[in-house]
């Protein structure tokens, strides 16, 4: 069932977009959209593993109108339309929770991982990528960086004391040679 305008104006214009860019089979974003002949997009992956096994009568996932053909072609202004579906839905994120957000998921980047050095999101902590890693509050490892840049500080206001008394005691040292 194809929303009217009428419902779509009372829904959230970003997540109307986001629904226009989802597949119906995986729930993701499409990857590498196509569209049947009876006007349906897909995933190519999707609707291929969809066909799979059948050597007649294709149906469309949706529709279920019979096809003659396995026949679909590239959707290259869906595709288009799904990377800006992406980067106004992390705006949005960013926007209103005023926080970084994961490009992959579009969740807050809430933990840091201390292997990889990297912010994550909650969703990145349970991948296999970062599964085994140490994982802390992002705000515990802010602290922490902001503790280590303190004493860096410090060290180095104190070699730069010693740097400029050195400094002196070698202008003392040539201004005295020269007087003689």
């Amino acid at each position: 069932q194809d929303p009217t305008p009428s419902s779509m104006a009372t829904e959230n214009p970003v997540e109307s977009l986001q629904e226009e860019a989802t597949c119906p089979i995986c729930l993701e974003y499409f990857k590498a959209p196509v569209i049947l002949d009876c006007g349906h997009n897909f995933c190519r992956l999707c609707v291929t593993q969809c066909w799979q096994g059948s050597n007649a009568n294709f149906s469309c996932p949706q529709c279920r109108e019979i096809l003659q053909h396995r026949n679909f072609r590239p959707n290259r202004q869906l595709a288009n339309v799904v990377e800006l579906a992406k980067q106004l839905s992390l705006q949005v994120a960013k926007g209103a929770e005023g926080e970084r957000v994961c490009e992959t998921h579009g969740e807050a980047l809430k933990l840091f991982c201390e292997e990889d050095q990297t912010p994550i999101c909650v969703v990145c902590d349970r991948s296999k990528e970062h599964r085994a890693h140490a994982v802390v509050p992002i705000e515990e490892a802010a602290q922490e960086y902001k503790t280590h840049l303190m004493s860096l500080k410090k060290e180095r206001e104190k070699l730069q004391e010693i740097q400029m008394m050195d400094t002196q005691r070698s202008w003392e040292h040539l201004v005295g040679a020269n007087s003689y």
